[in-house]
C-alpha cells in the first residue's frame, strides 16, 4: 500500500469531522449480557470483503457513527434484528451474517431512565447498499464511507477503548466473514445509487 489514498471531496467532508467526547462505558468483550441488564441499543462494524468497515457521516455536523441505534418493539429484543433494520434505516444497507462481538456497560443510562443498560456491538457482512436516502427517524442524510478499521476508531474518537474493540470487531470478521486480517487503506464514499459487494470465497 502506498498510504491512505481518498478524493478532494473526501478530505474536504473529512476536515470538517467533529469527533463526540468518548463516553466512559466500560467494555465487556465476548461477555454475554447479564440478565439483569437491559439491552437498550445495538451498533455494528460492518465489514466489506477488502476488511474496510462502513461509518456514517452526518455533513450538517461532521460527527462520524457506526449504523446502529435504539431497540424497537418490532425487534422483538433482538439486537442482530435491531442493528439489521437500523443499518437499512441508516444507510439503506444489507447486512448478513452477524456476530456478537460484547457489550459496553452504561452506568448512566440516558436510554434507560436513568438506570444501567447495554448497549451491544455486533460484526456483521456488509452486502450491499441500496440509493441514499435519509434516516426515517432523524431526517438526516449521512454520507457513506468505507474505511479501514483503525482509521474508524480515530474519526469516531474512541481511543484506546474503541482500539480493543475494533481488533475483537477484526479477529471476529477474520475468523466467520471471511475478510483480510489486513484492510484496505483508500478511503471511499459508496455511490450515491448504491452498489453490492461479491463475498468473499
Amino acid at each position: 500500500m502506498g498510504g491512505i489514498r481518498y478524493s478532494a471531496e473526501i478530505a474536504d467532508l473529512l476536515g470538517r469531522v467533529r469527533r463526540r467526547a468518548a463516553a466512559e462505558w466500560p467494555w465487556h468483550p465476548g461477555e454475554p449480557v447479564p440478565g439483569r441488564l437491559p439491552v437498550k441499543q445495538c451498533w455494528g462494524w460492518l465489514f466489506a470483503p477488502d476488511g474496510r468497515v462502513l461509518t456514517l457521516v452526518n455533513p450538517r455536523d461532521g460527527v462520524v457513527g457506526l449504523p446502529g441505534g435504539s431497540l424497537e418493539p418490532e425487534d422483538r429484543g433482538d439486537p442482530a434484528a435491531a442493528l439489521a433494520r437500523e443499518a437499512a434505516e441508516e444507510a439503506q444497507a444489507v447486512i448478513a451474517g452477524p456476530r456478537y462481538l460484547g457489550y459496553l456497560y452504561d452506568r448512566v443510562g440516558a436510554t434507560n431512565g436513568g438506570r444501567p443498560c447495554a448497549r451491544v456491538r455486533m460484526a456483521a457482512a456488509l452486502r450491499s447498499v441500496g440509493p441514499t436516502a435519509p434516516d426515517p427517524a432523524s431526517g438526516r442524510h449521512y454520507r457513506r464511507l468505507l474505511v479501514a478499521p483503525g482509521l474508524a476508531v480515530e474519526l469516531l474518537g474512541w481511543g484506546e477503548p474503541g482500539v480493543r474493540q475494533a481488533r475483537e470487531a477484526v479477529r471476529t470478521a477474520v475468523a466467520h466473514l471471511r475478510v483480510p486480517a489486513r484492510a484496505d487503506e483508500a478511503i471511499e464514499e459508496l455511490p450515491a445509487g448504491g452498489c453490492a459487494f461479491r463475498p468473499c470465497a
